[in-house]
């Protein structure tokens, strides 16, 4: 067990696969300077350039590349820098690398890994601070992973890593300080949530970022005699449908929290899916839906704080009129 950063954590895992797989290669902007959020640092160096690749800056080359590369037999990490920035490779991730075992009755496996961090970045305004975790949720074909700690980053992008499909890897560009206990070797399996804590009075589920302003809320909810049984979700999809059903059927409250915009947000099919099978009482928590600002007053209205995820819990639980 060592302690790390969320940032070493994933560096971590990154260089333990390069180790056991020649085919596992990087590409990207920056890579060998560490990359921007140091999540490369010193891979460039232990494992040559033409493992660890400075791209131009060109995001759709650099994701087409990769799908050619994955087709091939290697298996490409790919560095978006932002999840923003993304957006200028959708075609080579939507309708390439997502639909190519469909389309050929499997004869060609995508097996890549998109890095795309998420999430509000102090002020860096409207094009650095999106959460588009949603939008690539609804592409059949690619897996979305979230993970919230230390520890998860490093055990899921390890099984992110060993997957034979494309897998949409969202780290949170404010999280990669944040420090854990990390086990060497751990794996963490795809589409298994988290319990950070048992309670009997409602269900809230989250990722990334929020997860632990949930579990904070949890805590201030339970001096006011609500126990809340929070789950970290980690794997949006697949998501662990049987720890959040299980939950919500107990609870009978689910309180859905995320950073992304609420509107058409993830959080969305988690709850019509627990009012389907359970016919819980559901409120969800997220973003207005405006981009968020450059100012701390305007970026504040996009964030999920702990006030507002009590508020929205005890509100909850208040008996219907």
């Amino acid at each position: 067990m060592a302690l790390m950063n969320y940032s070493q954590a994933a560096a971590a895992a990154l260089s333990e696969a390069m180790e056991a797989d020649p085919n596992v290669v990087a590409l990207g902007e920056d890579l060998g300077r560490g990359g921007i959020f140091a999540q490369y640092r010193g891979l460039q160096q232990k494992f040559g350039a033409d493992r660890v690749i400075d791209t131009p800056i060109s995001e759709a080359t650099i994701m087409g590349a990769a799908v050619g590369m994955a087709l091939a037999g290697l298996r490409p990490v790919v560095e978006m820098r932002v999840v923003d920035f993304a957006l200028c490779a959708m075609d080579e991730l939507v309708n390439q690398a997502a639909k190519n075992r469909f389309m050929f009755g499997g004869q060609g496996r995508v097996p890549l890994v998109v890095r795309m961090p998420i999430g509000l970045w102090t002020a860096s305004a409207a094009q650095h601070s999106q959460s588009l975790e949603a939008w690539f949720a609804h592409i059949p074909g690619l897996v979305v992973v979230a993970p919230a700690a230390a520890d998860d980053n490093y055990g899921l992008l390890a099984s992110a890593l060993a997957s034979g499909d494309p897998v949409v890897y969202m780290e949170h560009k404010e999280l990669w300080a944040v420090e854990g206990d990390v086990v060497a070797g751990t794996k963490v399996p795809l589409g298994i949530a988290r319990r950070l804590r048992d309670g009997g009075d409602v269900t809230i589920v989250s990722w990334s970022k929020a997860v632990p302003t949930c579990v904070a809320a949890a805590t201030e909810l339970a001096a006011a005699g609500i126990q809340a049984d929070v789950i970290d979700l980690r794997t949006l999809w697949p998501w662990d449908r049987e720890m959040v059903l299980g939950s919500t059927a107990r609870t009978g409250h689910l309180l859905v929290v995320h950073e992304a915009v609420q509107v058409g947000g993830f959080g969305a099919e988690i709850a019509a899916a627990a009012a389907e099978a359970t016919g819980c009482r559901i409120r969800r928590l997220g973003a207005p839906r405006i981009p968020s600002g450059y100012s701390k007053p305007l970026e504040d209205e996009s964030r999920v704080t702990v006030a507002g995820v009590v508020a929205a819990a005890t509100t909850l639980m208040r008996p219907p009129s």
